[in-house]
């Protein structure tokens, strides 16, 4: 695609909104934005939905920006973008699981020193276990751990004192504690 082509395309876009010039714009560039992603995220199935998610991005980003003069180098920079984002999400998501997980056990249960590493179960086992707590343990620990609110504020969310809180974190850890020790044997 010419570069007037695509600076005619992206200018239709801008001034209707109309999704049917961008999908002529985008679909030129799928290739390219698929490559950049299965590059960077090394996953077959993430970069397909990577793409997706590059298409609504993209469309957002042209409304509010003005047109690049070149167009396929931009895009390639906002894939890369996009991509390093997500590896930094998902890296902090994974770190933050295991530190919660590694909370839970209490230190009680070590780890093998090669899965000190970065270990992906863990995050797929805390969820599991997160999901076979009672609703008051799990919503406690959602808010504690993942939302880092006080006793207090969990206890006015949650319409519960603040004790019931407090025991309901402590069982909801032992809970874990327990779950994530048979789920990692």
């Amino acid at each position: 695609m010419t570069g007037k082509k695509e600076l005619q395309l992206i200018k239709k876009y801008k001034l209707s909104g109309n999704p049917l010039y961008l999908g002529q714009l985008y679909e030129v560039y799928m290739p390219l934005v698929y490559g950049v992603c299965l590059k960077y995220l090394t996953n077959r199935e993430e970069a397909q939905d990577a793409v997706m998610d590059i298409y609504e991005k993209l469309g957002k980003e042209l409304l509010k920006h003005d047109i690049p003069k070149d167009f396929r180098t931009w895009l390639y920079v906002v894939s890369k973008n996009f991509c390093l984002m997500e590896i930094r999400k998902k890296k902090k998501e994974h770190t933050r699981d295991k530190e919660i997980a590694l909370d839970f056990m209490e230190n009680g249960f070590d780890l093998h020193p090669l899965d000190k590493e970065e270990d992906p179960d863990w995050s797929e086992a805390l969820k599991k276990c997160m999901q076979q707590l009672k609703e008051q343990q799990r919503k406690s620990i959602e808010l504690f751990y993942y939302q880092e609110f006080c006793y207090k504020e969990i206890a006015k969310q949650m319409a519960i004192n603040e004790k019931t809180v407090k025991s309901a974190i402590q069982n909801a850890k032992r809970n874990l504690k327990l779950c994530l020790e048979e789920n990692h044997e």
